[in-house]
């Protein structure tokens, strides 16, 4: 039995696609199991984040029959029904391992050498692993990925520069406002990538930061950290008469933000320009109100043309960073193969 890898991500698939598959984490030790019910796998993690959604897995079918099965398998536990060409891939051995390394090294990303990666990747593989979805071969694969990832920060300068999609982020809102001193942030959605891109907008002097989320308590408390405020979910938008910034990222399966809405919140703002950073998939802002005057609308595949600036700064590591990979790669397949020899 091999590890596969089955998944698209922003390098094969536009936000819309990629939105339609994506995995909430209550979700997915449920598919895991259903996945092992129906014979698919031994070993399942589902990486599911705003740029990719991926199925690491160890199968006991050859793999063309696995690609096939699962991909039939996400299909119909999302319920797609339309058009799906090239933009899921499929990797077997050795090419799955030299994929799982890259993604948790940060070199599959749309910021090349970010760190934001490893966590999630980290997080993926704690749920399958609580859940009993993992054993033996994807424990060594999964923790010979995360020594990878650490040495290759160490040992090359592949992080030089801004190595966050947040950063990327920040970078993009002073573009639009030359400087964030006179502008206050509305933070929707109180999770972890909220308060890295709020954290990095008030390091680059945004006057203020007001949080809400759907838990009251976790807003508070960000807020708190934050030396901001926090309001409740339900009065938000209430907010934008004061804010020039927002950033969105929650988990609600739908948009929380459209046209209609927004509108009239315009014309109480009195129409100065509104940036909104939308980094949740499926998105939360419906992509209509980019057509209303004065508001820039921004997703996480807009964030690319600021991520492939760093791309040149970092383009000149990834040989290093490949051959350090290639090279862990093959050790952990002698490995492997010493341990199937001594099995009885």
């Amino acid at each position: 039995m091999s590890v596969i890898v089955i998944g698209l991500s922003h390098r094969s698939a536009p936000v819309e696609l990629r939105e339609r598959f994506a995995f909430s984490s209550d979700k997915i030790p449920n598919a895991l199991e259903a996945m092992r019910s129906a014979g698919l796998t031994t070993e399942g993690v589902v990486l599911s984040t705003c740029n990719r959604v991926e199925i690491y897995a160890v199968t006991p079918l050859a793999p063309a029959e696995a690609f096939a099965k699962m991909r039939q398998f996400l299909i119909n536990h999302h319920a797609y029904d339309g058009a799906l060409g090239d933009e899921l891939y499929t990797f077997a051995e050795p090419e799955s391992l030299h994929h799982l390394f890259k993604v948790a090294s940060g070199l599959d990303s749309m910021v090349i050498g970010e760190t934001e990666i490893f966590g999630q990747l980290k997080q993926a593989y704690d749920l399958a692993f609580t859940h009993k979805q993992t054993g033996a071969r994807l424990n060594k694969a999964f923790q010979r990925a995360f020594n990878v990832a650490k040495h290759i920060r160490t040992a090359t300068n592949i992080q030089r520069g801004s190595v966050s999609v947040m950063s990327a982020a920040v970078e993009l809102a002073e573009k639009i406002f030359a400087s964030l001193a006179e502008h206050e942030v509305l933070v929707i959605g109180a999770g972890e990538t909220s308060e890295k891109t709020a954290r990095a907008l008030l390091s680059r002097g945004a006057c203020g930061v007001v949080v809400t989320n759907r838990s009251p308590e976790r807003a508070a408390a960000l807020a708190a950290e934050l030396g901001g405020r926090s309001v409740p979910f339900e009065q938000w938008p209430d907010e934008f008469e004061k804010i020039d910034i927002a950033v969105s990222s929650t988990s609600a399966p739908h948009h929380i933000l459209d046209r209609a809405t927004l509108e009239p919140l315009m014309r109480r703002r009195k129409h100065r320009p509104l940036l909104l950073i939308d980094i949740a998939v499926p998105r939360d802002i419906a992509p209509d109100v980019s057509k209303l005057d004065h508001v820039y609308l921004y997703n996480v595949d807009d964030l690319k043309a600021i991520a492939d600036e760093y791309l040149k700064l970092r383009h000149e590591e990834l040989d290093r960073c490949n051959a350090i990979i290639a090279e862990k790669v093959a050790a952990l397949l002698e490995a492997n193969k010493f341990a199937m020899a001594g099995r009885p």
